[in-house]
């Protein structure tokens, strides 16, 4: 029997990317958008679901079930960027962030967890972040959502491991997608403290994401998950620098580090 994925936020981007693979791997594969009858060139269904909403995450759940008597693998996907000086960035802005960007995947886990147990039998991916893993200038909000989410991960693993369903977290870094365009800007107010600063490093990011490496990455190392009995807790992918500057992290002295970070944004 096919497996019964679902992945939200998989109307472009990394989502898309890991749903065609699997689709073409034979999975069921269901999508999701916040506006899917605007979406025209799925290979698989996508169905309505915004994960601010709790009443669109429950639908769409009851969805995929009545469709196909079950819910095997759920990849928590849909998420959007945020940046900006944090002295800067509306506190409304950071509430809105953390609602798509961790809230959202909670909300979609609680709704995915009672099919799952009843099952014995279940797999959730969180799609998190190698920004999740250190602070970074001017992305203070998006590391903050991301290594949140990879905290809950860790503690729910074990919260649910006896039920069979097993949880992990994949930490992508740098992909060619459209999260730059759709993500929140603080403004680069002229005269402000930041402005130069925040400014140049708005510019080497958009140009991290414009050059960075292609999502199919991401869609086969979800499908090597997947296959493997007995995920770990977390997967980073990405270009090596970018995975090698976790391991950095651990090793070097926090002052060294944070000395790193501030030559490569330029501060």
């Amino acid at each position: 029997m096919s497996k019964v994925v679902l992945i939200t936020g998989g109307s472009s981007g990394i989502g898309k990317s890991i749903g065609e693979f699997l689709h073409q791997k034979g999975f069921v594969v269901y999508g999701t958008s916040r506006n899917p009858e605007r979406v025209l060139d799925s290979v698989f269904p996508l169905v309505a679901l915004d994960v601010r909403d709790a009443d669109s995450v429950a639908r769409a759940v009851a969805e995929v079930v009545a469709a196909c008597g079950r819910l095997d693998i759920v990849i928590n996907n849909a998420g959007v960027g945020i940046t900006g000086p944090l002295e800067e960035i509306p506190v409304l802005e950071m509430k809105k962030h953390f609602d798509t960007n961790f809230f959202g995947p909670i909300a979609v886990i609680q709704a995915v967890l009672p099919q799952m147990r009843s099952q014995q039998s279940g797999l959730v991916i969180n799609i998190t972040s190698i920004a999740g893993y250190m602070g970074l200038p001017y992305r203070s909000m998006y590391s903050a959502s991301k290594g949140a989410l990879e905290l809950v991960t860790e503690a729910l693993r074990m919260e649910v491991k006896s039920f069979g369903v097993a949880i992990t977290n994949v930490a992508p870094g740098d992909f060619a997608t459209n999260i730059a365009s759709g993500r929140y800007h603080a403004p680069v107010i002229e005269g402000s403290a930041y402005e130069v600063s925040y400014g140049e490093s708005l510019r080497t990011m958009d140009a991290h994401v414009d050059g960075g490496s292609d999502p199919n990455e991401m869609a086969l190392a979800v499908y090597k998950i997947i296959q493997t009995k007995e995920p770990r807790v977390h997967y980073k992918v990405g270009a090596f620098m970018q995975k090698f500057s976790i391991v950095l992290k651990r090793i070097l002295p926090d002052k060294v580090y944070e000395k790193m970070l501030m030559k490569h944004y330029k501060l």
